[in-house]
């Protein structure tokens, strides 16, 4: 290697070692000092808005939210109840609820904050020697009596987590594929895969994620 070109090389080096180690540095901490001083009870969960092709994607992932949310240790509105709510008041999708004004809110529900989801992805794609289904959602949490900004999150769950490839060379990957695109379809993974993005996404996490709440059991107090 002649000189000229190692030393047209190094600034390049020094940027590929300066590119990995900042893939390896630990996400920032959240700011939970407005979590905190809110110290909510109750939370409102808004129907998500669903920025996937598919239209079963917001309430499937609707039915999932309450049960990570009250082992969390917090009272969460029934969606059931919710959802009715903004019916009768003419609101039919998430789009228009997700329009509705904090304070308006609180007035109607009574909850100290309020929960809002969108759903990036959801379903199955086929990709010629794989197919998976992935579920990924954001989640922003706001206090109803101040407005304010409490927390926000995404998480993102895949069946290829689970998968193995079982051999037979690149004709048996493509019927593997083939076979799972099928299942996938047919069984409606979506919604179990994003029963573990739910999960994920709200289960009482001190570290970036949502903080227990008043009814966490004591192992998780805060």
């Amino acid at each position: 290697m002649s000189m000229p070109f190692l030393h047209s090389f190094r600034p390049f080096a020094a940027l590929a070692v300066a590119m990995f180690l900042a893939g390896c540095a630990t996400p920032q901490a959240h700011d939970y000092s407005a979590f905190k001083e809110s110290n909510p009870t109750s939370i409102l969960v808004l129907p998500p808005v669903n920025k996937s092709p598919d239209v079963k994607a917001s309430y499937s992932v609707y039915s999932h939210i309450t049960l990570p949310l009250s082992e969390a240790g917090y009272y969460v509105l029934p969606v059931a109840v919710v959802d009715e709510t903004f019916k009768q008041n003419g609101l039919m999708n998430a789009e228009e609820i997700r329009d509705v004004s904090p304070q308006k809110l609180h007035e109607i529900f009574g909850a100290d904050t309020v929960l809002y989801l969108d759903v990036m992805e959801y379903g199955s794609s086929y990709m010629i020697i794989t197919s998976e289904v992935v579920v990924s959602v954001t989640a922003t949490l706001v206090d109803l009596r101040s407005g304010k900004q409490l927390w926000k999150g995404a998480a993102r769950a895949s069946s290829a987590e689970q998968q193995q490839n079982s051999g037979g060379g690149l004709a048996g990957l493509l019927i593997t594929a083939l076979v799972n695109q099928v299942m996938n379809t047919l069984s409606d993974r979506g919604h179990e895969i994003a029963g573990i993005t739910s999960h994920r996404l709200l289960a009482s996490n001190p570290v970036n994620g949502i903080l227990p709440g008043p009814r966490a059991r004591p192992t998780s107090a805060r």
